[in-house]
Formats: C-alpha cells, structure tokens, sequence
C-alpha cells in the first residue's frame, strides 16, 4: 500500500506538490554546494557527518534490477532510519538528471542512484520547501511506509 492509496482525493495534489518542493530543494541546494551525488560519496559523507544529512534520495529506474545497487540501498536506507534521515525513493531519473546538471565536470554522467542533500555549513538551512518534504516523509512514516516514492514529472 502507498500514501496515494491511503491519502484519499487529495492524494495526487499532495504528490505534485512534494514533487515540486523536491524540485526546489534540490535547484536551492545545488548552488549552495550542498549535494552529494553517487553511491560511494553519499556512503562516505554519511560517514563523515550524518548530522548535516537533512535529506537522502535513492533513485532507480523502473527496468533497473542490479543486485549490488539494491544492496547499498538497503544499507543506506538502515544507516538512515537509525540516524533519522528521511528518505525518498525517486523515479524519473532523467528528470533527476535534468534538475541537477547530469553531467560532471569532464562530460562524464553522474551517479544520481543516491543523492544527500546537506545543510549549508554556516548554519541550519530553513526551507518551506525542505519543511514540505519532510513532513510529508514523517506522514509516510505514520502510515508505516518508511521509503515513500516520489515520480517527478516530465517538463
């Protein structure tokens, strides 16, 4: 069962609208320097600091089955939980792409699969978008779906 089947009419408003807020969060925090992308940094940063994780996206495509990437998701997923990180299973990931640059530096494409988004380090970063994103996440967790998808729509 997802929170669309659960939600009620409101359900599909609700999931455009936190699919937008990711969408500002992710274009406010990639400026800032606040993204990390790939699944070997992001286990890293996590890490390092999982104080400054505010959010962790995990994103696949629907025809994607490798074996070893659902293994690191599960062991992001729990390094999450137990650290109280929400987190988001997104796809779309051309659309992923599209909002984050898809490229580094060299032409090379990045790894999206797992993406943090960090607090700025001069201080605690207060986003009505992030607010957004993370309650619905917290609201997920209440009905005891505890990785929530997200689809972020085409442009």
């Amino acid at each position: 069962m997802t929170f669309e089947d659960t939600s009620g009419d409101n359900s599909t408003e609700r999931m455009e609208s936190v699919a937008k807020a990711l969408e500002e969060v992710l274009s406010s925090a990639l400026p800032q320097g606040c993204i990390t992308v790939g699944v070997y940094e992001a286990a890293k940063a996590l890490n390092a600091d999982p104080d400054n994780v505010v959010l962790c996206l995990l994103a696949t495509d629907d025809e994607e089955e490798d074996v070893a990437l659902q293994i690191h998701f599960t062991l992001i997923q729990a390094f999450c939980c137990e650290n109280d990180i929400n987190i988001l299973r997104v796809s779309n990931m051309r659309r992923l792409a599209e909002i984050l640059g898809g490229v580094m530096p060299g032409g090379e494409p990045m790894d999206l699969h797992c993406v943090l988004v960090t607090n700025p380090q001069s201080s605690l970063w207060q986003d009505p978008a992030l607010s957004k994103v993370n309650r619905f996440c917290r609201d997920s967790r209440c009905l005891d779906q505890w990785v929530p998808v997200i689809n972020l729509p085409d442009r």
